[in-house]
């Protein structure tokens, strides 16, 4: 039991940490340190596709072990409690993110390139910008479900 609590909590360790540190750490500074913002922009970008297959493998591994547990420990895996459902979500925004908003991106940028050499009322810069607001809000809604999931899988855990 004690090994699917471990899973438990490493998995939303891994994730909501890896969010916490992109928001705060990686790409603020990427974006202060080096000389562009072209340049910044692909090491965002990259970090941050990384950092979703890093959530698609904690997410699944969150979710079988976390029904496990309690299969094991209730007699049933609770399929629709709160923190599965949760997790589901995050997953979901997470795939829509890593399957549409970016590659969106990155075929404007690709086609664009350096964004800031761009008027601010060019067609592509602006279908970017927008894409750049709906990946910061997806990101950030990742951010807060999994800060519920960890609350409630702290309270599950602290029960047993």
């Amino acid at each position: 039991m004690s090994f699917l609590r471990f899973l438990m909590l490493l998995s939303l360790v891994a994730w909501i940490g890896g969010l916490i540190f992109f928001a705060f750490v990686l790409a603020p500074t990427a974006f202060q340190v080096l000389p562009n913002t072209h340049l910044a922009g692909n090491v965002v970008g990259r970090a941050l596709g990384k950092l979703h297959w890093i959530a698609i493998v904690s997410g699944i591994v969150f979710l079988a072990s976390s029904l496990l547990y309690s299969r094991l420990t209730e007699g049933t895996a609770h399929v629709f409690a709160m923190r599965h459902v949760l997790i589901c979500l995050m997953l979901a925004l997470t795939l829509l993110s890593q399957f549409w908003i970016i590659p969106r991106m990155d075929t404007l940028r690709a086609s664009v390139g350096d964004f800031a050499a761009v008027p601010l009322d060019n067609p592509a810069r602006v279908q970017f910008d927008a894409l750049h607001v709906w990946s910061t809000r997806v990101e950030g809604a990742v951010l807060l479900l999994g800060l519920v999931a960890v609350y409630l899988t702290a309270s599950l855990l602290n029960r047993r």
